[in-house]
């Protein structure tokens, strides 16, 4: 019985998290005209400063060719820069323009805003207290491989 139990936990959680990340998604206003996956490629190309179409197209498990089409409405936007490779004129490497960084701070500060309210409005000082203890377990499951 130990062993279903666990897995109605782990499915409870699973639904909540799922729930949480999908109400956050929604509450940036500015972020709702990129895709998922548009804005996935600003906040890795955030992270790692520059890398080729190829390095992203495998990171958001896509093709070269969905890749391209990503980038080039990122681009219309103003919010990437394509810079030729140094070392291999064939190639070209993708970085964050200023736009793109600033956009990509705004949809980040945005929902850091709406959760921030959120959990003031429907958490008592114990129950944030236990958000903050819960924080390193949930770190811990999404960094598992």
């Amino acid at each position: 019985m130990e062993h279903q139990e666990n897995l109605q936990f782990v499915s409870d959680l699973r639904t909540t998290v799922s729930k949480l990340i999908k109400k956050i998604r929604k509450e940036s206003p500015a972020a709702q005209k990129l895709s998922i996956t548009e804005r996935s490629v600003m906040a890795s190309l955030y992270q790692h400063r520059a890398l080729l179409p190829s390095e992203l197209a495998a990171m958001e498990v896509i093709t070269n060719q969905s890749m391209s089409q990503v980038l080039n409405r990122l681009s219309d936007f103003g919010y990437i820069n394509r810079i030729p490779s140094e070392t291999d004129k064939r190639k070209v490497n993708i970085s964050l323009s200023p736009a793109g960084e600033a956009a990509l701070l705004q949809f980040r500060h945005e929902r850091d805003e709406w959760l921030l309210k959120a959990v003031k409005a429907t958490c008592t000082d114990d129950e944030q207290a236990l958000l903050k203890k819960a924080l390193a377990p949930l770190t811990k499951l999404a960094e598992y491989k």
